[in-house]
């Protein structure tokens, strides 16, 4: 599960950059093209929506402890600001990954 987390208003210090939403959109579709048979799920989060009330990462965000658009995968942050691809891909090869977490003797 990836979650953006922004608001339609953008940062000041973001103002050249996409807002949060189009970041949400175009993560989605670069997932889907990398993971075509298993693409991870892209959630946009609206940190000034009542519905992210609850959530502690919008409260961090609307507390500026990170600046918006915030990427995380699967609970990790792993971008603010302009995200960039590889680490996204990165998080999210660790949790496709079948042999993640194991550790395997090598074949002789």
């Amino acid at each position: 599960m990836i979650k953006v987390y922004g608001a339609e208003k953008k940062c000041p210090s973001c103002v050249n950059l996409p807002s949060s939403r189009e970041t949400a959109e175009w993560l989605e579709a670069a997932v889907q093209r990398k993971y075509p048979d298993n693409p991870p799920s892209v959630e946009h989060i609206d940190i000034e929506d009542s519905t992210s009330a609850s959530d502690a990462v919008a409260e961090k965000v609307r507390q500026e402890e990170y600046f918006y658009p915030l990427v995380t995968v699967n609970g990790i942050v792993v971008a603010e600001g302009n995200p960039r691809l590889k680490a996204v891909y990165r998080e999210i090869d660790k949790t496709q990954s079948p042999a993640a977490g194991t550790t395997e003797a090598p074949k002789e």
